[in-house]
C-alpha cells in the first residue's frame, strides 16, 4: 500500500513538472548592459515565428533603442493601484494567468510589489506564472542574487535592498549572461544611453567606476558558468559525483555573523547541488523567557532567509552548542560544518568545557569537513 502511494505521488510530480513553464533568465553585470532589449529582440523572433508571446511587464527605462522595440508586441496592460494616495501600475499577474499565452515577458524579476499585491515580490509572481503553464522570460543584475549581498557590498559600498533567492536560478531552464566589457559599457554610459545626462557623472563616480564593473561581471560570468555546470551535473547521464554532499551552517543570535554564514553556506550548496541545513542551539541563556527581543527578531530573519535560500531549519535547546553541532551531524550524515569565527567569549566558554576539542576530535576521526567562515 505504502509503495502505490510513493508511486501515485511520484507521478503526480512528473505530471505537474512536465505542466511546469519554463523558465528563461537574461542576468547582467549592472543596468544598460541589455538585458531588456535582447528580451524584446526575442519576443519579435518568437511573435514571426507563430508564438503566442505577450509582455506582462517590462521597463526601457526611456532608453530609445529600447523604446523602439515595444510597437508591434502584444501588451497585457498593468493594473492600478492605490497606495498612499497615488495612483500606481504594477504588473498583472491574474490576467497573464487568465489569458495564457505561451510566453510572457516579464522584466525587473527583483521588483518588490506595491501592497495590496497578492505576493511580496515580482519573483514570486513569476513562480505563479510558470506553476500555470506558462513559459517565462525575465532578466535580473548579478547584484540582486541573494547569496551575493555580501560580496556585493563589499564591491560597490552599497547593500541592495532588492533580492531574489538563489532558489528562482536553480529552477530556471536557462540562464544567459549579457555581456559587455567595461569600456563598452562606461561608453555607452556616457553617450546617454543608460541614464539621462544629469546623472551620469555621479554614476561615473559610484557604481560604474571600472574595477567595480570588472568584479560585478566577474561575478555574473561565474553565476552563469556554474548555473550551466549544475545543469550538466542533473541532466546529463553520467554518475554524479557531488550529490552526496550535505552542508551544516551554524548560526548564533548574532544578526550579522549569521546572515554570512547563510548566504555562503548557500553558495556552496548551490554549486554542489546538495542538500544543506541551517542549524541554531538555543543555550539556556537564550530560552524564549529570556532572550532579548531584538535578537529574536534577528533569529526569525535570519531562518526567513535561509528558508527562502533552500536551506531546511533545525532549532535545537541544549546548554552544550558543540555537543549538539556533533549530535546533528551524525543525524544528517552532515560532509561539512560551515560556521563564523568564533566570538572570544564563545571561543573560551568552548574550550573551557572540553566540548569544542570534542568536536575537533570527533571531525578528526570521521570524514566531516568543517569550514571556518570569515
Amino acid at each position: 500500500m505504502e509503495e502505490t502511494r510513493k508511486s501515485a505521488e511520484e507521478f503526480l510530480t512528473l505530471i505537474k513538472k512536465s505542466r511546469r513553464g519554463k523558465l528563461k533568465i537574461y542576468i547582467g553585470m549592472s543596468a544598460g548592459v541589455g538585458k531588456t532589449y535582447r528580451m524584446l529582440q526575442e519576443a519579435h523572433t518568437l511573435l514571426k515565428n507563430g508564438i503566442d508571446v505577450k509582455i506582462g511587464f517590462v521597463e526601457t527605462h526611456n532608453r530609445e533603442e529600447t523604446h523602439a522595440l515595444i510597437p508591434g508586441l502584444p501588451i497585457i496592460p498593468l493594473r492600478k493601484l492605490y497606495y498612499k494616495g497615488k495612483e500606481l501600475e504594477e504588473m498583472d499577474l491574474q490576467a497573464i494567468i487568465n489569458l495564457r499565452p505561451e510566453v510572457v515577458v516579464v522584466d525587473e524579476l527583483a521588483h518588490s510589489n506595491i501592497e495590496g499585491s497578492k505576493n511580496e515580490k515580482r519573483w514570486q509572481d513569476v513562480l505563479d506564472i510558470i506553476d500555470s503553464g506558462i513559459n517565462v522570460i525575465t532578466a535580473v543584475n548579478i547584484q540582486h542574487i541573494e547569496s551575493l549581498n555580501e560580496e556585493i557590498k563589499e564591491i560597490t559600498g552599497v547593500e541592495v535592498r532588492e533580492r531574489i533567492p538563489d532558489k528562482v536560478l536553480a529552477l530556471a531552464d536557462e540562464v544567459v549572461n549579457i555581456d559587455l566589457t567595461a569600456d563598452e559599457l562606461i561608453a555607452r554610459l556616457k553617450t546617454g544611453k543608460i541614464y539621462k545626462q544629469d546623472k551620469i557623472e555621479t554614476a561615473l563616480k559610484n557604481f560604474f567606476q571600472s574595477e567595480h564593473i570588472l568584479q560585478l561581471r566577474e561575478l555574473a560570468l561565474k553565476e552563469v558558468a556554474s548555473q550551466v555546470e549544475r545543469k550538466v551535473e542533473t541532466e546529463v547521464t553520467k554518475p554524479n559525483v557531488l550529490k552526496h554532499e550535505r552542508f551544516l551552517a551554524c548560526i548564533s543570535s548574532n544578526e550579522k555573523t549569521a546572515k554570512t554564514v547563510i548566504r555562503k553556506t548557500a553558495r556552496l550548496a548551490n554549486y554542489y547541488h546538495s542538500k544543506w541545513y541551517v542549524l541554531y542551539v538555543q543555550i539556556p541563556r537564550e530560552s524564549a523567557d529570556e532572550i532579548p527581543l531584538d535578537k529574536q527578531r534577528h533569529l526569525i530573519n535570519n531562518f526567513k532567509l535561509a528558508t527562502e535560500l533552500g536551506a531546511e531549519i533545525i532549532r535545537v535547546k541544549s546548554p552544550t552548542v558543540a555537543k549538539a553541532i556533533i549530535e546533528q551531524a551524525e543525524q544528517r550524515k552532515i560532509t561539512t560544518i560551515c560556521m563564523g569565527k568564533p566570538h572570544l567569549n564563545l571561543l573560551k566558554i568552548l574550550l573551557a568545557t572540553n566540548v569544542f576539542n570534542e568536536l575537533l576530535k570527533k571531525l578528526s576521526s570521521s570524514s566531516i569537513d568543517l569550514v571556518i567562515l570569515s
